[in-house]
């Protein structure tokens, strides 16, 4: 990104959420707990899908992807996010461009994964296994992180071409909009760029969801036990509140008319990019049985180990005396 005068910008501040000192340090410790629980929920996930068998079915895949996006999602920004709160709000402008990068394509691939779950949850048991085999759901998988290389590929080479003429971004992380705001051309072409990139990656793939759910709750509701028909909405209706308020706060940022200014943009942004990462793992996990009983498998098998080992070094140590 070339200053008017034709030198480069090397670095950017970042104005973070709020400019108040008082919230400062409360803000610091909240953005920390959320963090330590999307890193600790998201890892535990991973790990768990991973060591147990019975979990590598094709929800388990998609929802092991999810956990991966959102930890690394997390990752790009929070953490330089915290920094910024206590010390200098500074980021060097290739690691501005990096971090842009990367927040687009997880983000990106975020949609398409829920999409594949929702695709995921659809089928009847009849047709499971016929459409969603492993080359389906590998297909599906590699479809997401191509769409999600070549928007965010696209988005970074126009962002590069832009010149401007300063260095403040109204913002806690290097996102599209705050950054056009830096421009001293005319970004209408950019601008629409992003509209169109957003109205594929956000309201097709939302559209997609909500029908697949939509059809869901109408076979939910031939179910004839009570009992039956009260969990599984309940399940459903935790998986739509997560992905409306990613896909809704989503849509408030990068569809948002232009008489909305970046700094409403920035409360709408804590949604998608802070509170989902961090509320994916229980919502997809704590009311699951599979993941609860593969959880007290590991914990027993650990246990189990543990206590051999203990018995290994105490025969051990007697061996030796």
């Amino acid at each position: 990104m070339a200053l008017g005068n034709g030198s480069f910008m090397t670095q950017f501040i970042l104005l973070g959420l709020t400019d108040q000192p008082d919230l400062q340090l409360p803000l610091f410790f909240l953005f920390l707990v959320m963090y330590m629980a999307t890193v600790m929920g998201n890892l535990s996930l991973i790990i768990l899908i991973g060591l147990s068998s019975h979990l590598h079915t094709p929800m388990y895949f998609f929802l092991f992807n999810l956990s991966f996006i959102d930890l690394c999602y997390s990752s790009v920004f929070t953490p330089k996010m915290l920094i910024n709160i206590i010390t200098k709000k500074i980021i060097s402008y290739i690691g501005c461009m990096t971090q842009l990068y990367f927040f687009s394509f997880f983000g990106i691939s975020e949609c398409y994964v829920l999409t594949s779950m929702a695709y995921d949850c659809y089928y009847s048991p009849l047709l499971y296994n016929i459409a969603m085999s492993p080359k389906v759901c590998s297909s599906l998988m590699l479809g997401s992180y191509l769409m999600a290389v070549l928007d965010a590929t696209t988005l970074i080479t126009c962002m590069l071409r832009l010149t401007c003429d300063a260095d403040t971004i109204s913002h806690y992380l290097c996102d599209i909009y705050p950054l056009l705001q830096l421009s001293c051309t005319s970004t209408h072409i950019l601008e629409l760029e992003v509209f169109i990139m957003g109205g594929i990656n956000i309201i097709v793939t939302s559209l997609t969801i909500f029908v697949s759910y939509g059809l869901i709750l109408t076979n939910i509701l031939h179910i004839s036990s009570t009992e039956g028909r009260s969990k599984a909405f309940s399940t459903c209706s935790s998986h739509i509140i997560a992905v409306f308020l990613f896909f809704g706060s989503s849509a408030f940022m990068y569809l948002k008319p232009s008489s909305v200014s970046v700094d409403d943009g920035k409360i709408s942004s804590v949604f998608y990019t802070n509170v989902v990462p961090m509320m994916n793992p229980l919502i997809y996990s704590l009311r699951n049985k599979d993941v609860k009983l593969a959880l007290s498998k590991t914990l027993r098998m650990g246990k189990f180990r543990s206590e051999i080992m203990s018995v290994h070094m105490v025969t051990g140590q007697g061996d030796s005396v």
